[in-house]
């Protein structure tokens, strides 16, 4: 229940954003000391860190034998495109979209390769489409979590392991944070700045045997930059996921990557980092179940996502409101507790519904959302007075 009366306690840390995100519990920017910072990135000693950053990740994701894993250029955006433009083309293509990445990667099949035989199956921010249109003899693309609309895919069982087609996931706000089906997956993207908390710049890209099969036996009819090659005249360039990176990566983030996977592997790995998101999530849950004011825009609780949380204002003084109403009010709220410094970068993303959007992955400790709820019920009670006053 929404309460005037202003919280003494505060979120020890405050930062809730959902990319980058807070990074792992005592971190420090000694953890960087020892980086290989003016160093050439193919020097013996740099590379190793680089190598030890794709082990590291294959131990803790639990990542089967075959499969290749390697540090790409550009974020998750650049590790799904080199997907795309690599891959795609040789069968029809289903793309599945609910969130501003996900148009965006159907936006690219459909009007920059110009795949005519593409299929794109969209649902509405805080929705999904229905998974069962899905043909698995096409290639399939599709995000398993919506960082934008906080929704994801309920699970792998929609998939089948039968399919003759690949399936391309972007993975950025879901993998260390949700169990993913490997044996139903053939390109795996993340970065290295979701659940792990790590920083920027870098993407993971993970690749089935099928994949590389694909990538050893299919040329696309298009150019491929050299930032996207991972094949030359049938030959998988190997060079990628043994620590050769494509272009020069920073060597600071590598350390910084490391650093987050030193923490994944001390609270217990993959399970450890999904306990902890779980956690953090249900605590959310129950603050929503007994506050009026606030909604999940995700209303199927089975595709809800545990990472980054949707919320929206329910409340029908301001719920009956225009849009642009809603969005002053949510700002409102927002633009409050960033100069109380309680917490920082909770807005929705900007083509989403009016609302709120915090970050509950594995780095956010619980005891700070819990510290945070009182002061988003103070908020949102200023704000309904002040709508009171002004009418």
């Amino acid at each position: 229940m929404a309460t005037s009366a202003r919280p003494t306690t505060r979120p020890a840390n405050p930062q809730f954003s959902s990319g980058p995100c807070a990074k792992r519990p005592g971190w420090s920017v000694s953890a960087l000391s020892a980086a290989m910072v003016g160093r050439s990135h193919r020097g013996k000693t740099a590379k190793a860190r680089i190598e030890l950053v794709i082990a590291k990740s294959r131990a803790v994701l639990g990542l089967p034998d075959g499969w290749r894993l390697g540090i790409v250029p550009a974020s998750d955006t650049g590790a799904i495109e080199m997907a795309l433009w690599s891959l795609l083309g040789q069968r029809p293509v289903d793309v599945i979209s609910f969130d501003s990445f996900g148009a965006q990667w159907a936006a690219d099949i459909k009007d920059e390769l110009k795949l005519k035989d593409a299929r794109i199956f969209s649902a509405p921010y805080g929705a999904i489409p229905d998974l069962a249109q899905v043909n698995f003899d096409h290639d399939v693309v599709f995000t398993w979590n919506g960082t934008t609309s906080g929704a994801r895919v309920p699970s792998g069982d929609w998939i089948t392991e039968q399919r003759g087609g690949l399936t391309i996931c972007d993975a950025t706000s879901a993998i260390f944070a949700m169990a993913l089906p490997w044996s139903k997956l053939d390109v795996v993207t993340y970065s290295w700045q979701k659940v792990l908390g790590g920083e920027a710049a870098h993407g993971m890209l993970a690749l089935s045997p099928r994949a590389i099969e694909r990538l050893q036996t299919y040329n696309p009819p298009w150019p491929l930059p050299k930032i996207f090659r991972l094949a030359k005249k049938g030959k998988v360039s190997e060079g990628v996921f043994s620590g050769e990176t494509i272009n020069t990566p920073s060597m600071l983030a590598v350390e910084d990557a490391l650093d987050s996977l030193l923490w994944a592997e001390s609270v217990g790995g993959a399970v450890g980092l999904q306990r902890r998101t779980d956690a953090n999530f249900q605590a959310i849950a129950a603050w929503v179940a007994r506050t009026p004011w606030v909604e999940f825009l995700a209303k199927d609780p089975a595709t809800r996502s545990p990472t980054s949380v949707c919320l929206v204002i329910a409340d029908p003084t301001i719920a009956a409101l225009k849009p642009d109403y809603q969005a002053k009010a949510a700002n409102r709220i927002v633009s409050m507790l960033d100069a109380e410094g309680v917490a920082f970068d909770i807005g929705a993303y900007r083509d989403a519904p009016p609302g709120l959007r915090i970050w509950a992955g594995a780095t956010v400790e619980t005891l700070d959302l819990v510290a945070l709820f009182p002061w988003l019920d103070w908020a949102f009670a200023q704000v309904k007075a002040e709508r009171a006053a002004a009418e």
